[in-house]
């Protein structure tokens, strides 16, 4: 938006809209005193909860005069606007700041900062409410407006949270020999045909070609670039107890869903016990079931919410168990009760992708060729597998209505072991 100079200045010069907001800057002395920290918070947040816009600091509203910013004091308005994206808006906000030097009259030539912000893929709450932008104002969002923009921007919309666009994006963040690996005989020659059709990118609402949620996570080398919470947090401990004084390994899984898949289940059979006896031969018990480990990681990455902003898959093994907390609660109308029984999808494009994601871990008794399959058969194997290994069942829990915590426990060291 408003690349060249010439056009963003001419932009400038007809004043303030939906997607541009002017703000003058004051100091008094050394001392920042315009504009007001919560009010600038509130236009943030508006213009991410509405549309990509920008706001430009260094302009007057009223006569769209450029009045710069002193150069010896840019770094302080700099600093104080990345202070009220990360503090005082929830969630966070991601915005570009860019200093640009602009000509004005007579040859003169000053400072002003443009901030870049993308529509959000959340609802962004700054101090005075919840608002969005209306013309060149920003207004407060009544319930009923608040509680469609959630649905909207949450995994119960139509179009489905994983199949939206993430912004700032382009087709040049997704890497073609990961996105290759979907292809088929009958699919488009058209490299755009064949992302479009596979929903890795789609038209925004400003009609320019975005990668998705799913594109991003499936394709691109680094979703958490993109999704800072899209990553699997693993420690293992040395007791039973989660205190970092007792840490024995700790690692952020990140790139690629099936590659963090992969790596979480490295992580845990290069972290766990192997016990052995001998009667008469050498025996092997592995603490945990490589294939239920594997099924309940597949079924973290598949079914979390990922639209809950600050939440990641955390996985922690301790000496007599292991649990894996997923964000979200449990999709549809399933209980914790129906959840060997029955089967829900939260992601299906992300669920559909996986399933053409050939299957490398090494899950001892799993009869995957693919990651996923479409069977419903995920939670029964860890239930089964576990149970009989460990002697005890595996526990899932349901916490405050917004994680999902499975709790496998360890096989019991075998009388006997070396």
């Amino acid at each position: 938006m408003y690349e060249h100079l010439s056009d963003f200045l001419r932009q400038i010069s007809l004043g303030e809209d939906s997607v541009l907001e002017l703000k003058a800057v004051e100091f008094s002395g050394n001392k920042f005193i315009g504009p007001h920290k919560d009010g600038m918070a509130d236009e943030l947040a508006a213009m991410a909860n509405t549309a990509t816009g920008i706001i430009v600091l260094g302009v007057d509203d009223k006569s769209r005069e450029i009045q710069g910013i002193p150069f010896g004091k840019l770094d302080i308005v700099e600093g104080w606007l990345r202070s009220i994206c990360n503090d005082s808006i929830d969630p966070p906000l991601h915005c570009v700041i860019r200093k640009l030097i602009v000509p004005v009259a007579q040859g003169e030539e000053k400072i002003i900062l443009r901030i870049d912000v993308p529509r959000s893929l959340f609802v962004h709450k700054s101090p005075n409410g919840y608002f969005r932008r209306t013309g060149s104002s920003r207004r407060e969002m009544k319930p009923d407006v608040l509680a469609r923009l959630f649905q909207q921007r949450s995994q119960t919309r139509l179009i489905r949270f994983d199949e939206q666009t993430v912004p700032g994006t382009t087709l040049a963040d997704l890497n073609p020999k990961l996105w290759n690996r979907f292809r088929t005989v009958i699919s488009p020659k058209s490299d755009q045909e064949f992302l479009e059709k596979m929903k890795l990118i789609a038209l925004d609402e400003d009609n320019v070609m975005r990668a998705t949620v799913s594109g991003i996570l499936l394709a691109s080398e680094a979703p958490e670039s993109f999704m800072p919470n899209a990553f699997i947090q693993a420690v293992c401990y040395r007791g039973s107890e989660r205190n970092a004084a007792y840490q024995l390994d700790a690692k952020d899984i990140t790139g690629p869903l099936d590659a963090q898949i992969e790596d979480a289940c490295k992580f845990v059979e290069r972290n766990m016990r192997l016990y052995a006896i001998k009667s008469p031969n050498r025996i092997e018990t592995p603490q945990f079931s490589m294939n239920a480990v594997f099924e309940a990681v597949v079924n973290a990455v598949a079914h979390r919410d990922y639209s809950i902003y600050g939440s990641k898959i955390r996985l922690h093994l301790f000496a007599d168990r292991l649990e894996i907390f997923s964000p979200g609660t449990i999709p549809n109308t399933m209980t914790i009760e129906s959840l060997s029984e029955r089967q829900s999808a939260r992601n299906e494009l992300i669920s559909s992708l996986l399933a053409r994601c050939a299957m490398k871990v090494n899950a001892i008794g799993s009869q995957r060729n693919f990651i996923m399959d479409k069977r419903g058969e995920g939670v029964p194997i860890i239930i089964i597998e576990s149970e009989k290994l460990s002697g005890r069942k595996p526990l899932y829990n349901l916490l405050d209505d917004a994680e999902l915590k499975l709790t496998i426990f360890a096989a019991p060291p075998p009388q006997g072991n070396e």
